[in-house]
């Protein structure tokens, strides 16, 4: 049985303990969270030296960071390098988004590596197996698309993006919205391509039950992508991407009718006074399913730093009620990301999620501040690394010049604090 169908059975599995452990709540809160659909615990049963992770409401939100070839640059080392760093930096979640190279050889290397759950766009295979057999990725076949999808989850894969809304009626909008950027999801493309030289309707979504059918049997949750996500700020909340959302409602439940989790990917380019309305809407559509998005990236100008672009928004999608953000590095739209990009983007991913945590009341967040602060105002510098998101970079940054006392190198004889807190001291022995 799924996690899912165990919930639904009011069986608590070790996964569901594992998960309430970390959050630091009543596994019956999972358990309920699982029944409802709420929450997902991304994990598939070929992949059980992973950690768990729960995504969903009431919980921290997770952060996700991409890895993953591509046709120009092929090196499985440097990818098994970034998913490390990607873990040592606090990332709850990867993907392997491979495009180049030997796709199943490298996809299961990263699954024996990894420790947090993996995800994947099996329709990534399945294209480049058809420019290999047909020489040109619109004439995959059906099954083809499939068997690159049963391959991925028999192998372990934890969680699968799937563009099943990207159908001929949403098509039909896009043509005329005349949007900037039109399709940006590479997933959402293929697809597109492929319906408009089959004149045919999207298979993932014609024959959705063959999806589900693979997804039960090894627990993988489904993460309904958003082919239609807009490609810049210009381009969001248009009747395009609303009609692929009201779509994933649909599929959301019948997801959860066959026993298999399901969360929602949410929009990519959104102006920051959007934000908020997307995510009621989705969560409103989706019945609270768990929402996935990537960014969203409030503007489309900052180049080189749209990892920083990506945290604003991130932050105010967590703090409306998104569970899950996917990383953006400062290569976003420049180049394929390198180590140091990663944990970038893994970084300030997890600012956003925790900031998201403190307004959402998340059990622990605030309380992490507040020792934060207390430890600031004593200058103790050790127990602020332990409690930074980034240890190593509070002591490298702190001992970057030499001090004269217990205060910074900022302000030296001068701290404020220090200050204050001796002439507070005074005044108290006064009394």
């Amino acid at each position: 049985m799924t996690q899912l169908e165990q919930a639904r059975q009011g069986i608590i599995t070790p996964r569901m303990q594992e998960v309430a452990c970390k959050e630091s709540l009543d596994v019956e809160y999972i358990r309920h969270g699982l029944e409802t659909g709420t929450i997902v615990i991304p994990a598939n049963m070929n992949h059980p030296h992973a950690e768990a992770r729960g995504v969903g409401k009431g919980l921290s939100t997770k952060v996700n960071a991409n890895i993953g070839t591509s046709s120009d640059f092929i090196d499985l080392d440097t990818e098994l390098n970034k998913l490390d760093i990607a873990i040592q930096s606090g990332a709850d979640a990867a993907m392997d988004l491979s495009t180049g190279g030997d796709l199943p050889h490298i996809r299961r290397t990263i699954l024996q590596r990894s420790t947090i759950p993996i995800g994947s766009v099996p329709i990534y295979q399945a294209g480049v197996q058809a420019l290999k057999n047909h020489d040109a990725v619109v004439k995959m076949t059906e099954d083809e698309l499939f068997d690159a999808i049963y391959d991925h989850c028999r192998d372990g894969i934890d969680f699968i993006t799937v563009h099943c809304g990207v159908t001929q009626r949403v098509i039909s909008l896009l043509k005329q919205q005349k949007r900037i950027t039109d399709i940006v999801s590479r997933g959402g493309a293929f697809l597109m391509g492929w319906m408009l030289y089959h004149l045919r309707e999207n298979p993932l979504y014609e024959h959705f039950d063959r999806l589900l059918d693979i997804a039960r049997e090894f627990d993988v949750t489904l993460s309904l992508g958003d082919g239609l996500r807009p490609g810049c700020g210009a381009d969001a909340t248009d009747r395009a991407q609303v009609e692929e959302l009201v779509t994933l409602g649909e599929l959301v439940q019948r997801s959860r009718e066959a026993g298999v989790q399901v969360m929602v990917e949410g929009p990519g380019h959104v102006p920051l006074k959007q934000i908020e309305a997307n995510i009621l809407m989705q969560k409103r559509l989706c019945q609270e399913a768990p929402f996935y998005v990537l960014g969203p990236l409030v503007t489309d100008i900052a180049a080189g730093y749209d990892h920083i672009t990506s945290a604003i928004g991130g932050a105010i999608a967590g703090a409306a009620g998104a569970d899950f953000l996917c990383y953006v590095t400062p290569s976003e739209h420049l180049s394929l990301p390198n180590v140091e990009d990663v944990k970038q983007g893994v970084m300030a991913s997890r600012i956003a999620a925790h900031a998201a945590d403190v307004a959402k009341g998340v059990a622990g967040a605030s309380e992490r501040d507040r020792k934060m602060s207390i430890a600031r105002k004593k200058l103790d510098w050790e127990t602020q690394a332990k409690l930074a998101l980034d240890p190593e970079k509070v002591r490298q940054v702190h001992e970057q010049h030499h001090t004269s006392g217990k205060a910074c190198s900022m302000c030296g004889d001068f701290c404020a604090m220090q200050l204050v807190s001796q002439h507070l001291d005074i005044d108290m022995h006064k009394c």
